[in-house]
């Protein structure tokens, strides 16, 4: 059986969402819902439309690649209905097919492996445009400091399964990228990432794991995983949460701020939780760790090499510091030639 994401051309790209569509359609008929419109939002981890009812609001149907298996996917819905207990946070939650399933498995082609489909409440709000406001920089931090903060009190049943993001992550990702390195990076490019890989993975092993500093993080929560009502942000997109380092969850939104608002973030979030003495070393590893592995994600497409190139020499001199020992995460860079 062939499996179901295939897209590494345009015309496998073009196969694939046709696909979508009728899996799509076919998985809204298992559902009690009046709907009036269903609109392409992305092809990505999942391929993701939006559902529009005329009576029950919005929702969001995403046909899961082969990435996660059942049991995972069944667990991170699980993960956002206790979180939404919370009155400090507005999260999507999973919603139950007619006979009560939240994980679908849909019949598509003949020769295709059957997708998982589920169906969560849609989270209204706007994703930002431009620059983010210094207040929305705060309160993006007390909101991820509030997500850690419940995720913490969570009890996961025994059957709870999500992935671990560390070492062996992280070494697993690489691997993908010494596939395509020669896509945007020179030699002494290649070098200088092999270098920053292996100083993190030593960092890991020496990093003591703590209650305070690991838990269920979001995963993947930059921007585009982040709409804001009235400056208010709301997390979505919960489709890589798992274990992992607090900071590291941190880590990936302080990716796009500048210097001056990477202070105003985490701010914010120790407004609400308390960071370890001595954190900054490892919250630039893991800023290091959390880009390369971007990369390592957008590599394999050739229509992502232009952009790859082009943010090579602003990597490439914080992968410099990283090594040298120089704290970079509240100081403006200067891009370095010949990456």
């Amino acid at each position: 059986m062939m499996e179901f994401f295939q897209y590494d051309t345009d015309e496998n790209r073009r196969s694939l969402l046709a696909r979508a569509r009728k899996v799509a359609l076919s998985a809204l008929q298992q559902y009690d819902l009046e709907w009036e419109r269903i609109q392409f939002i992305q092809l990505s981890d999942t391929i993701t439309y939006k559902i529009e009812t005329s009576t029950a609001g919005s929702y969001l149907l995403r046909i899961h690649s082969a990435r996660l298996r059942k049991e995972e996917i069944a667990s991170e819905l699980v993960l956002l209905q206790a979180l939404n207990k919370s009155s400090e946070l507005n999260l999507p939650e999973g919603l139950a097919s007619c006979n009560g399933s939240y994980v679908l498995e849909i019949e598509t082609e003949e020769g295709y492996q059957r997708p998982y489909v589920t169906m969560m409440r849609w989270v209204d709000g706007e994703h930002a445009s431009g620059k983010l406001s210094d207040s929305c920089v705060y309160n993006v931090g007390v909101m991820m400091g509030r997500l850690h903060d419940v995720a913490a009190s969570f009890v996961p049943p025994a059957d709870f399964v999500r992935p671990e993001w560390g070492a062996d992550q992280f070494r697993s990702e690489f691997a993908k990228l010494e596939l395509y390195h020669t896509r945007f990076l020179s030699n002494e490019g290649w070098k200088s990432y092999q270098a920053a890989a292996e100083t993190i993975l030593s960092e890991l092993t020496e990093m003591e794991r703590s209650d305070q500093n690991h838990g269920l993080i979001h995963g993947d929560l930059h921007t585009g995983n982040i709409v804001f009502n009235d400056e208010q942000p709301y997390p979505i997109d919960f489709g890589k949460c798992g274990y992992g380092y607090y900071l590291y969850d941190m880590a990936g939104l302080l990716l796009e701020l500048n210097p001056k608002q990477r202070g105003m973030f985490i701010q914010g979030y120790e407004s609400v939780r308390k960071s370890e003495p001595g954190y900054i070393r490892q919250l630039e590893c893991f800023f290091i760790m959390f880009m390369i592995e971007n990369y390592c994600h957008h590599a394999p497409d050739p229509r992502e090499t232009s952009s790859l190139i082009e943010e090579q020499p602003y990597a490439g001199a914080y992968i410099r510091d990283y090594l040298s020992g120089h704290s970079f995460l509240f100081e403006v860079i200067e891009p370095v030639k010949n990456i």
